[in-house]
């Protein structure tokens, strides 16, 4: 009994002190300004965990609306859905910015298989965005595999009616898997232009992520300069399958992939990005950005890319409402239409940015999923970097250590320019590749109080930008 009640002292001990040791964060050495924002930056915490609407904001997307690739019914319904949540919120404007997108479609599930030693092996696969279709039969082929697109351009002629099976796996010693993501996502974009000018039959990739299981990943691909009668089908295999066929090709080196697939790029439809704003209370003509994706690829939900992203970012506009903070600057929400497969969205935004002149001086994207913030890349200049580098004892007892020179995002990094301050939402990544581009990207995968903690980091860091970036003079785009 002495012994129980010694471990409890103990335990209750260890709680007190780790409540204790947290106050400290908050308030030593702070200046009087500092403990201002401190107290500011805890208000946002405890809005977004005790009366957070994202969560439920991105339930509503994922599961009444689902997969939004551009040009799609779906696509279409979330910007009236975004209209409608941002009015809801009481932004001061809410409009459409119109832009024109592509349209490519799926079609029918994908098939693709292979025989070895008598036994048939089915082969988990997803045609690649803008992939042409295979022949209606489907198309069968020898495999070579590579492990890199330097290595394809070195077969040249040997890759003629072959299918070429680029399989060149993440870097798992990568504890940052967007920069594994980023060593080996050139076999799936490329693969099929450098294959197809030397008369390669098809191009299946191995998936991108980490993870060994049965999802194939889909992504866009592109053909570059390549004539039209040499594209070439190009799919996906699950990282399993593609295990699978690298030992089976040691043991028969002959043997005939199949795939069959009816993909379709059709023509370019009318969408819109969704933006509204907060006005600001004393330069309302500097804007301070903050946004991510509408769009999502078509398989899955697009909960954590980037339904994560686009409900977290009206988040910030809604804490900032709902605890009375009233930016210097204004505040505009942007949901992105088209980052998945061509970002029209992004450089139709910059592009009446500067044609209307507008002074941009900051931005911030969430596009890296809903998982527990980790902290910020910074795409600035030098002070401005420092500056940001300067509030880390401010954002450190959230979690936030991360705060590294690095890019922002592909929607917000067309408004970089030598004063203006780009962010990117860094979450943990760890698992985010398990669910990237693929059928399991749904409302299940997002943890609730991950995604909150992830409203109020955003919103922590644009209150800060806001309070002492807004003196810059800003580049007019």
């Amino acid at each position: 009994m002495k012994k129980s009640i010694l471990l409890l002292t103990l335990l209750i001990s260890i709680i007190s002190c780790n409540q204790k040791n947290e106050k400290i964060l908050d308030l030593t050495t702070l200046s009087s300004e500092e403990k201002i924002d401190s107290a500011n930056i805890k208000t946002l915490f405890n809005s977004a965990l005790t009366d957070g609407k994202s969560y439920e904001w991105l339930r509503d997307l994922t599961q009444n609306i689902g997969g939004r690739l551009s040009g799609s019914p779906e696509a279409a319904k979330s910007v009236l859905w975004g209209e409608k949540l941002m009015k809801e919120v009481g932004l001061d404007s809410v409009w459409l910015q119109p832009v024109m997108v592509p349209h490519w479609v799926r079609g029918e599930k994908e098939i693709a298989t292979y025989t070895i030693n008598g036994e048939e092996k089915n082969v988990p696969i997803c045609a690649l965005g803008f992939s042409v279709a295979t022949p209606k039969t489907g198309i069968l082929a020898e495999v070579i595999e590579v492990k890199s697109i330097e290595e394809a351009k070195a077969l040249g002629d040997q890759m003629k009616g072959k299918i070429v099976f680029f399989n060149r796996p993440f870097d798992n010693t990568l504890i940052n898997t967007f920069r594994a993501y980023g060593g080996c996502v050139d076999q799936r974009v490329a693969g099929a232009a450098v294959c197809g000018e030397f008369g390669a039959k098809g191009v299946i990739v191995r998936s991108m992520t980490n993870a060994v299981d049965d999802i194939p990943h889909t992504g866009t691909m592109i053909y570059g300069d390549l004539p039209k009668e040499k594209h070439i089908p190009t799919a996906a295999i699950s990282t399993r399958a593609a295990n699978m066929l690298s030992i089976d090709l040691k043991e028969n080196p002959s043997l005939q992939f199949y795939f069959k697939q009816s993909c379709e790029t059709l023509a370019d439809v009318p969408s819109f990005n969704v933006i509204g704003e907060i006005k600001g209370t004393q330069t309302p003509e500097n804007i301070m950005v903050v946004g991510g994706h509408l769009d999502s690829w078509d398989l899955g939900e697009g909960a954590h890319d980037d339904g994560a992203g686009i409900v977290q970012s009206l988040e910030v506009a809604y804490l900032f409402k709902k605890n009375n903070i009233k930016p210097k600057n204004t505040l505009r929400v942007v949901f992105f239409m088209n980052e998945e497969n061509g970002t029209r969205g992004a450089k139709k935004y910059a592009e009446l940015a500067k044609l209307n002149k507008e002074n941009h001086i900051g931005g911030l994207e969430s596009d890296a999923g809903g998982h527990t913030p980790r902290g910020f890349s910074i795409d600035a200049n030098t002070v401005n970097t420092k500056l940001l580098q300067s509030w880390k004892k401010l954002l450190s007892p959230y979690g936030l250590h991360d705060l590294d020179k690095g890019g922002s995002g592909a929607d917000i990094s067309p408004l970089k320019g030598e004063n203006v301050t780009l962010v990117g939402y860094r979450p943990d990544s760890q698992r985010y590749f398990d669910y990237h581009h693929t059928s399991i990207d749904t409302f299940d995968k997002v943890n609730k109080r991950e995604l909150e903690l992830g409203s109020a980091s955003m919103a922590s860091i644009i209150y800060l930008m806001d309070k002492y970036l807004y003196k810059n003079t800003p580049v007019k785009l």
